[in-house]
Formats: structure tokens, C-alpha cells, sequence
């Protein structure tokens, strides 16, 4: 585990350059109520809240400890820790979160980090890929079965044919410069980066269009606890999403604070490039918002979600769909701003 404790956090806070007040010795004292969680990815800067709130005590100043375990291809999946009872708050993704409930698990999503998901596709100038459309006939670049499924039910939603190549490519987009495809699917916080590395520019060179602006929608790093230690622990969850808030209000200010956090502490051992890392917590801040100015930052929309999100999960075949209101509780992150001090 990794105990976020006072010497670190003054270390840490030390090094960024935060300007936040820390909490008093008095606060320290007294008994925080010990929160798990589970990230679902390696620590880097996807998590930027979590870091900048674990440096800033803004957990604890509302009486949340936090220890986190990475995930990562060698880690198990985030929610089989949730449901094993290795976590107490896991990150996942939309549709493991479903298929984790219709296998019998009483899990309860109470937040997003990303209303918007940055899973998308990457295609070159000379054959832009915009439109669903284009997808009919197209050679795809995919790295995984979920972006096949993503591109299945993007062409069903557009009642489309399913009529599309799939080519088995790894991480690296160099495939489609090679001509091996006629676009790429990757997340817009990620691939794109290398190719602007490369000396090719977003919109003259290449093209990138989100899932979500071809139809199919969905959340990205959903926020996943179990119905019954939400049940018993509900404030220490209030208290966790609250200094959540804060800690990605504060990215929002300063977006090169989280990225050296991750370089020099959190993901110290992974060898991340700084300047890589900021440009994806840029490039991942807008998605951290809806684009209605009414929605706030983490919270579920109920609307979305039987609407558009049930629609694209129906797409990719998954039709025993539960009750939204038995797997979210769209008040956690409402409770978390009115507490807010």
C-alpha cells in the first residue's frame, strides 16, 4: 500500500511549489477514516485530482486517509480488487463497471472523472474518418476487442452496415503513417501526443474525432464502490469526492503542477517524460468538464445515462441493462459541493 502520510505530503507540497494551505498539527491527530482505493490504470497523470488532493490534504481536511494501489497490465482488474475486498473505491471504465453488475456484484458508480471519454480515432489528412460513414469499408488500426466493439456499435447506432476491416496493431500509431490502415483508434490524450512529437499538427496532418461525436457515448474512469461499504462509510465517500473536487479545481489552475508530481513521486518508477504529461493533463482538462455549463465536474447525469450511454450499451450487445437507479447514486457528488468549505 501507499499511505499518504504528513512527511510525504510536506515533501511533496514542498517540491510542486503548492500554495495551498496544509492542515494543522491538531488535524493531523485526529482519527481519519482509512479510504482504499484502486486505480485502474499506472500512475500517471489520468489521476492528476487524486495527486494534487493527496499533496494538499484536501482528503484529510475532510477526514478521509487515503492508500492507493497502481493498477497496470500486470495488475488485476480494479473491480475484481473491489469485489475481492482488496479496495473500497475502485476506477473503472463503463462497461466493466455493467458487466461486473449483471455478474452478480453490488457495486455503485457515484462519480466520473471524464463525462466525456477520450477514446476516439486518429486518421490522416488525405482520408479523414469524421463521420460514422466513413467507417463503412474502412481499414481500422485496433489495438483491442473493446474498439472493435466501440466500432460495431458506432456503425449500429448510425444504422450503419457492420462492414469494416478490422488490423490487429499495437500501441504506436506508426501503422497508419505506414499506410497499414486508414485510421487508428486511441484515446485523445495519448496518441496524439506522438504525433505532434513527430512534427505532425491536429487538424493539418491528422484528424482526431472522439466515439462520442460519432454517436457512441460513455464516461471515462467512473468512480465504483460497493453498495455496502458505501452504506456504512457513506461520509468517508462525501469526503473522498470532496477533496476529488478540489484537487482537480486545482489542476485546472496550474496544469504542470500534477504532471511533475507524477514524474518525481508518484509514478517516480515508470519512467514518464515530463513534457509528455503535461500535454496530456492539457489536453484531458476540457474532458473533465461537460460542455453544460449546469453539470458539475464528476457528477453522473441520469439523463445521459439512460439515454445515450443504455443506447450504446444495447449496440454492443448488452441488453439486460439494470435499473439506473440500483447501480448509481447520482447524490454523492451533490453532497460532496454543498459540504464544500
Amino acid at each position: 500500500m501507499h499511505p499518504i502520510n504528513r512527511r510525504s505530503l510536506l515533501k511533496g507540497v514542498a517540491a510542486a511549489g503548492l500554495a495551498a494551505p496544509l492542515l494543522s498539527h491538531r488535524t493531523f491527530a485526529q482519527n481519519l477514516r482509512k479510504v482504499r482505493l484502486q486505480l485502474s490504470w499506472v500512475s500517471n497523470v489520468q489521476y492528476a485530482g487524486d495527486w494534487l488532493a493527496f499533496e494538499n490534504d484536501l482528503m484529510a481536511k475532510h477526514g478521509v486517509e487515503v492508500d492507493w494501489e497502481p493498477g497496470g497490465p500486470n495488475a488485476p482488474a480494479s473491480l475484481v480488487t473491489l469485489a475481492a475486498g482488496g479496495a473500497d473505491i475502485a476506477y473503472s471504465n463503463w462497461f466493466q463497471f455493467l458487466d461486473a453488475v449483471n455478474q452478480g456484484n453490488d457495486f455503485v458508480m457515484i462519480g466520473a472523472s471524464f463525462p466525456r471519454s477520450p477514446h476516439g480515432l486518429i486518421s490522416l489528412a488525405q482520408k479523414p474518418i469524421l463521420k460514422p460513414k466513413d467507417l463503412v469499408g474502412a481499414k481500422i488500426l485496433a489495438q483491442a476487442p473493446n474498439d472493435k466493439t466501440a466500432i460495431d456499435a458506432t456503425l449500429a447506432l448510425a444504422g450503419l452496415p457492420i462492414d469494416w476491416t478490422w488490423v490487429p496493431t499495437g500501441f504506436s500509431p506508426e501503422p497508419l503513417l505506414a499506410g497499414d490502415g486508414d485510421a487508428f483508434t486511441a484515446f485523445s490524450t495519448n496518441q496524439p501526443i506522438t504525433l505532434e512529437k513527430m512534427g505532425l499538427k491536429l487538424g493539418e496532418d491528422f484528424h482526431f474525432v472522439f466515439f462520442d461525436d460519432l454517436g457512441f457515448r460513455t464516461y471515462g474512469s467512473i468512480i465504483v464502490t460497493t453498495r455496502s461499504f458505501l452504506e456504512n462509510n457513506r461520509e468517508a465517500v462525501v469526503g473522498y469526492t470532496r477533496g476529488l473536487i478540489d484537487g482537480w479545481a486545482m489542476n485546472k489552475e496550474n496544469p504542470t503542477v500534477a504532471p511533475r508530481l507524477v514524474v518525481e513521486k508518484y509514478g517516480a518508477d515508470l519512467g514518464l517524460d515530463l513534457d509528455q504529461q503535461v500535454r496530456q493533463n492539457e489536453l484531458q482538462i476540457p474532458l473533465t468538464q461537460y460542455a453544460e455549463p449546469d453539470k458539475l465536474p464528476l457528477s453522473l447525469d441520469r439523463e445521459l445515462i439512460e439515454g445515450r450511454m443504455y443506447k450504446a450499451a444495447e449496440a454492443t450487445g448488452r441488453t439486460n441493462l439494470p435499473d439506473i437507479t440500483k447501480i448509481a447514486d447520482f447524490d454523492i457528488v451533490k453532497e460532496a459541493y454543498e459540504g464544500k468549505q
